[in-house]
């Protein structure tokens, strides 16, 4: 059950960084040249970005992970108003409250 609790959190990350990132690839759809088009791939990758760093960060401070994680649904929810669509909210915003609480469940495991 720790291996679950320490692993689950990570393994959901890696998994919701890779389900973001597949939103970049709309930026080829666009009818420009093909460097616009890149610079449009990478500047859509931005969050899958900050979501790498927030990821590393956690793998040791899982209570960073928790609070950040927690705080990142509730403003994914907020500004990009995922609170007006369920499937939306279920796909964007609950993924990332769960993560936070594994994170957290996780740390206080560990600290007992």
């Amino acid at each position: 059950m720790k291996k679950f609790l320490a692993w689950s959190p990570r393994i959901l990350t890696i998994t919701f960084i890779i389900f973001i990132s597949l939103f970049a690839l709309d930026a080829f759809t666009e009818p420009n040249n093909f460097w616009l088009n890149l610079a449009g791939f990478f500047i859509h990758l931005i969050p899958s970005l900050i979501l790498i760093i927030i990821l590393l960060i956690s793998w040791r401070q899982k209570l960073f992970g928790g609070i950040t994680f927690i705080i990142l649904s509730i403003i994914f929810s907020i500004f990009f108003h995922t609170y007006e669509d369920l499937i939306v909210f279920a796909i964007l915003t609950v993924p990332m409250l769960i993560i936070g609480i594994l994170y957290l469940i996780d740390h206080y495991k560990n600290k007992k």
